[in-house]
């Protein structure tokens, strides 16, 4: 288990366990042992969704010295409801002390564990604009366990350069990137016309899990998974919870007006939208 894959606040404890161990730290904590083999079988893709938010709250309280979490204060720091938490962490095997709660140090460990973070992980990322630089920048990836093996482009302009610590490769190079490098994880952050080409030749590669940040929705065989990120549909979704908030205030209060941006009202503003469409 390599040491990045944790917090600084919880690494020490977590890191100690082995299968043995962690199996004598839950008896002794009064928590229900997980699986065999480590990772349960079944979780649903609800809950694995849910899982970094639990253990990035887990991080906050573990850099506070917290060593101990009700599942009420653990569920509040994530967002959601108690029960909803209490049962995403039964699928871990971890049901927690009634009227202590979780053990912090031991909860990081069973939720890495499962996610896959008690290893690194080598990723490559397509493309060198503005967002694979802001991408190979973002110190939080080696903490968890993500280290940014190499970056591609095909602009020799950016060939060459640094960004972060790494020199900018050709897309040329990108299947003995992968295989040089062992990469597991595949970043596009290219244009959306080059991005299924790049997809391809990375599944050619051998690489099966794939991040997309390119505005289109790839097409991959199967056993490839696939996390597109869209910023400008997450915006467009505030949006619409933005008006309609706006829509139910009075006329006459602040950032009234009917809901439309700049106190306009809708029937000045669907005109001007739909020209624009």
């Amino acid at each position: 288990m390599h040491s990045n894959a944790m917090s600084s606040g919880a690494s020490g404890q977590a890191e100690s366990y082995d299968r043995a161990g962690a199996n004598r730290q839950a008896t002794a904590n009064g928590q229900l042992q997980a699986e065999p083999n480590g990772q349960p079988d079944g979780i649903p893709e609800a809950t694995v969704a849910r899982l970094p938010v639990y253990l990035r709250a887990l991080y906050g309280l573990a850099e506070r010295g917290i060593s101990t979490v009700a599942s009420e204060e653990l569920a509040a720091a994530a967002g959601v409801n108690s029960a909803k938490l209490r049962k995403d962490l039964s699928h871990l095997g971890s049901y927690g002390i009634r009227g202590v709660g979780y053990d912090v140090d031991y909860l990081v460990y069973q939720v890495s564990r499962t996610l896959g973070l008690t290893q690194d992980w080598p990723v490559v990322i397509v493309g060198a604009g503005n967002l694979g630089r802001a991408l190979a920048n973002y110190g939080g990836f080696v903490s968890r366990g993500f280290t940014i093996s190499a970056m591609l482009d095909s602009d020799t302009a950016i060939v060459g350069s640094r960004i972060a610590r790494l020199t900018v490769r050709h897309v040329d190079e990108l299947e003995a990137v992968v295989a040089r490098h062992k990469v597991a994880i595949g970043v596009i952050a290219t244009p959306a016309g080059s991005a299924q080409a790049v997809c391809d030749r990375l599944v050619s590669a051998g690489v099966t899990s794939i991040l997309n940040f390119a505005p289109l929705v790839l097409s991959v065989p199967e056993g490839v998974d696939v996390r597109k990120v869209d910023l400008s549909i997450e915006l467009q979704i505030l949006a619409f919870h933005a008006q309609r908030r706006s829509a139910a205030r009075p006329a006459d209060a602040p950032g009234g007006n009917a809901g439309a941006p700049g106190g306009r009202s809708t029937a000045q503003v669907t005109p001007e939208l739909a020209a624009k469409g």
